[in-house]
């Protein structure tokens, strides 16, 4: 799986994309299937706080899964992206075993 990150106004953080890859990576192993992710971090201006957002778009067999989630950190923010993409691949992988 290839995974590209990007930062969307806002400084690159070495820590946070290791975090993200990690996560990925062993969502990979879950289902192999999945083509690449492209991540994206960006600040938005919210004020509820929750400005810190997370965009993930996976590429797989079918439609595209995207998921973005705001948080008042980063880390919060991928973690609850994830889990909604790991959601989202799991329906994916029950229609694939019907077929």
């Amino acid at each position: 799986m290839t995974i590209n990150i990007q930062y969307v106004q806002m400084p690159t953080s070495e820590s946070m994309s290791a975090i993200v890859t990690n996560k990925l990576r062993k969502l990979e192993k879950k289902f192999e299937w999945i083509i690449s992710a492209d991540v994206y971090f960006k600040l938005e201006n919210d004020p509820k706080g929750k400005g810190k957002v997370c965009e993930i778009q996976l590429s797989a067999p079918g439609p595209r899964i995207f998921a973005k989630t705001g948080e008042d950190n980063f880390e919060k923010a991928a973690a609850a992206t994830i889990k909604e993409l790991e959601s989202q691949l799991k329906k994916r992988k029950e229609v694939f075993n019907k077929h």
